[in-house]
């Protein structure tokens, strides 16, 4: 493999977060490196953990959290973590939440509510998110929890982005595990 002079596409399945907070410096340096290479990047379908090997064959590569599909090669490009997203106006949660609030409160998800490796981590605490709407886009999370009751989880980095925060209509607050 030859980058300079390579004359292709490679396709990457990934969630709108990873190309997010990752996919402009991957393109950035494929393009310094290789000129002639175009990146598709596509969303991860839900049914990539019903049938990884299915899904897999027709890409040349996945960006995605360690934990969802096991067995394949992986290399760690970020760290990242999770924060509650809530709308700023939220009577039923103050400067934290609890993990009881993170049970009684409606959720806004991405795709199914155990796809998120945060989701699972709270079932095992006995919390089963009560998914009141789910996308398939962790950005749209903030307009579906904005003067809701709703709460979500985001990622930090993509938080950052995305300028949320102080002045955006919504909280984010440490996690309670």
């Amino acid at each position: 493999f030859d980058p300079a002079r390579e004359d292709r596409e490679f396709v990457i399945l990934s969630s709108d977060y990873a190309v997010a907070v990752f996919g402009d410096r991957l393109a950035r340096e494929v393009s310094a490196q290789a000129p002639g290479v175009s990146i598709t990047f596509r969303q991860v379908p839900a049914s990539i953990t019903d049938d990884p090997a299915a899904q897999l064959a027709t890409v040349d590569g996945l960006l995605m959290p360690h934990g969802i599909i096991g067995g394949l090669p992986a290399v760690e490009l970020f760290r990242d973590r999770w924060l509650c997203l809530v709308a700023e106006d939220n009577p039923e949660v103050g400067d934290s939440i609890t993990l009881s609030q993170l049970g009684a409160l409606p959720w806004a998800a991405y795709q199914r509510a155990f796809d998120a490796s945060v989701t699972r981590q709270l079932s095992m605490l006995g919390i089963e998110p009560r998914v009141q709407v789910s996308v398939d886009s962790f950005q749209l999370l903030p307009a579906l929890v904005a003067g809701t009751r709703r709460v979500a989880m985001i990622h930090a980095l993509l938080a950052r982005r995305l300028g949320l925060g102080p002045g955006s209509g919504l909280r984010l607050l440490d996690c309670p595990f």
